[in-house]
């Protein structure tokens, strides 16, 4: 399986945890998504790593975003878009690995699938101001 495939999974769980966050129990869905037999053993670890991390560090992330989305505060962003801003701001502040340009073109092929037609205008630019306050570089 690809990574981009994986991201897709991880936007998903992701996404399906906005929702059930107050229960703190991980995404039920986790375990039927781990049944593709497509999965690999590095895709399992990084859904799990992103999902888990987001979990963990979700009042930072949220910060991290209402710093970069010009006065949106985060009960008023789309949660589909919020699903994808957590998980690319995951990705560039605590993925290394992962190139920022690959991170964000690849989260915004995904807004472009799973949210409104403007969506990733507004995606790409609160990104674009996390990957400068990040300081990444390629």
């Amino acid at each position: 399986m690809s990574r981009k495939k994986a991201r897709d999974y991880a936007y998903k769980l992701v996404f399906e945890w906005l929702f059930n966050r107050e229960s703190g129990e991980q995404p039920p869905t986790m375990d039927s998504i781990f049944e593709d037999s497509e999965i690999t053993v590095s895709d399992k670890d990084y859904i799990r790593n992103v999902v888990e991390g987001i979990q963990s560090n979700y009042d930072d992330l949220c910060v991290l975003i209402e710093q970069n989305s010009r006065n949106f505060k985060i009960d008023r962003i789309f949660k589909p878009d919020l699903a994808a801003l957590l998980l690319s701001s995951f990705e560039l502040k605590f993925m290394p690995d992962i190139p920022p340009a690959v991170s964000i073109s690849e989260i915004l092929d995904i807004v472009k699938t799973y949210s409104t037609p403007e969506s990733h205008v507004f995606v790409n630019g609160v990104l674009a101001g996390i990957y400068k306050q990040l300081g990444r570089k390629e």
